[in-house]
């Protein structure tokens, strides 16, 4: 946003979101026990809407909103885009190289590696809505986003999947999976499907164009509370938008349906609306500080996390690695085996703050 001098100034509600998002990533990645974990830190087996199936395009929004922050002065200074454009492409280079190299661990076999990935779509639709923010206005980027929408929508409701000719939405056998199976090279997910497959990133490049939009509204000039009522507003009506789509059009994250654009992105504005009453507006920060410190080295936690999970989940104590031992253990002394594993997950969430903490406290900011 804005201050009165015109220059712009940091949203804290914007960091701390980003590093509770991240905290909530590691949290229902790594539980104690795979086979106790309770439903809603869960994926989705298809349609619904849990809570770890908003946490992926809760971080897309706030891809979003931090391009509409990064790009905006530069737009306004009249700065070249040529340099811009390598900047981008090259942290999108990175941050998929990266999350190729996590694909790889632990046993580094290239004949089994997968093409897709959370840092992947990360990476495809940062490099998608930067270039887009750079070259288009809102009112553009949202007719655009729309349009993705609708088309997506229409192709999957409309165009029977080849070699059936039926319209289906199964996993596996629906439009997606069929592009995936003749066109994403290496290892898929799901065996004939991956739910960060190439047809479903083009849904998501609109979850980003929300957190542009949202960007936009954050750094424009009216009052603050007017920010809030719009973020406010508006996210009810998409959520509300995208339950009705629903109806004919299921949210599913794995497809990322057109419906699940609208409920997810509603969300994290109303999410991001109120953080910003609170801290930026209100200067209630007390017990934020876990979130932005994730935040302020996000990507970089979330590949600690991958790489710390490799000594947690393979090293072994009395024939069991250290989350089994922890379960086990909890389990013994009377805890549920449900909350047994989110207590270890949340325990594994500490061990990745004290880097965090570390890198924040020495002002050490590793952007990929």
């Amino acid at each position: 946003m804005t201050n009165e001098t015109g220059t712009f100034t940091r949203l804290l509600s914007l960091d701390a979101m980003r590093g509770f998002t991240i905290a909530a990533m590691i949290m229902v990645n790594f539980p104690g026990s795979e086979a106790f974990v309770f439903p809603t830190l869960r994926h989705s087996k298809w349609n619904g809407l849990t809570f770890t199936d908003l946490i992926a395009p809760v971080f897309l929004f706030i891809v979003g909103v931090s391009i509409a922050f990064a790009y905006s002065k530069r737009l306004e200074r009249g700065d070249a885009k040529t340099p811009l454009y390598q900047k981008i492409v090259f942290r999108s280079l990175k941050i998929f190289a990266v999350g190729m190299f996590l694909n790889l661990l632990p046993h580094f076999d290239f004949s089994d590696l997968r093409y897709a990935g959370t840092l992947h779509r990360i990476a495809i639709v940062f490099l998608f809505c930067a270039i887009l923010f750079l070259n288009t206005t809102w009112k553009q980027q949202a007719s655009i986003g729309l349009a993705i929408l609708i088309l997506y929508w229409l192709a999957m409701t409309l165009i029977p999947t080849p070699g059936t000719g039926k319209v289906m939405l199964e996993p596996g056998s629906n439009l997606a999976a069929w592009v995936d199976q003749q066109y994403l090279p290496g290892k898929m997910w799901q065996g004939n499907w991956d739910p960060e497959g190439i047809l479903s990133t083009f849904p998501s490049f609109v979850t980003g164009i929300t957190g542009m939009l949202a960007g936009r509204l954050m750094l424009s000039n009216i009052k603050p509370h007017e920010k809030v009522n719009y973020m406010m507003v508006t996210g009810f009506f998409s959520c509300a938008a995208g339950y009705f789509w629903n109806l004919t059009f299921p949210t599913n994250e794995n497809l990322w349906t057109s419906s699940f654009v609208l409920v997810t992105s509603g969300f994290a504005a109303m999410l991001l609306g109120t953080l910003y009453f609170l801290m930026d507006i209100s200067g209630r920060t007390k017990g934020t500080a876990p979130g932005i410190i994730f935040g302020a080295n996000a990507i970089t936690i979330y590949v600690l996390a991958d790489i710390f999970a490799l000594f947690f989940y393979l090293y072994k104590i009395n024939g069991h690695t250290v989350n089994t031992h922890a379960v086990n253990t909890l389990v013994n002394i009377g805890f549920n085996p449900q909350l047994a594993s989110l207590l270890y997950a949340l325990f594994f969430v500490g061990i990745n703050f004290i880097p965090a903490y570390i890198l924040y406290r020495r002002k050490i900011f590793i952007k990929l």
